[in-house]
């Protein structure tokens, strides 16, 4: 006997799994552990990146200034406070401008 029902996405049963966009329990678990390290610490990550952006002022590559680096820690840890926003463009059909039609009716 054929079957003619669409098969489901995400497993046996219709709306099984996650919703899109929400992270699995792993990913938020890790994402919480960095955001609390980073408020334990929120008093020494600056003058952390304080160190590495003026160097310490030892020999070496760890005691140069460096802000760049400073700069793509920053970076880096932002991704953890903040998501990161999709670029998404929109565009008409054939990749053109969007056109719109408006039609008023007065009675």
């Amino acid at each position: 006997m054929k079957n003619n029902q669409p098969k489901s996405k995400g497993g046996a049963r219709p709306g099984a799994g996650r919703p899109a966009g929400v992270p699995n329990k792993v990913t938020q678990e890790f994402r919480d552990t960095i955001r609390k390290v980073l408020d334990d610490n929120a008093n020494n990550v600056g003058r952390w990146l304080t160190l590495v952006a003026e160097g310490d002022g030892t020999d070496g590559p760890s005691g140069r200034p460096n802000p760049a680096k400073a700069l793509d820690i920053i970076a880096s840890l932002a991704e953890f406070a903040a998501p990161k926003l999709s670029r998404a463009e929109v565009t008409g059909e054939g990749g053109g401008d969007i056109k719109q039609s408006i039609t008023v009716t007065f009675k």
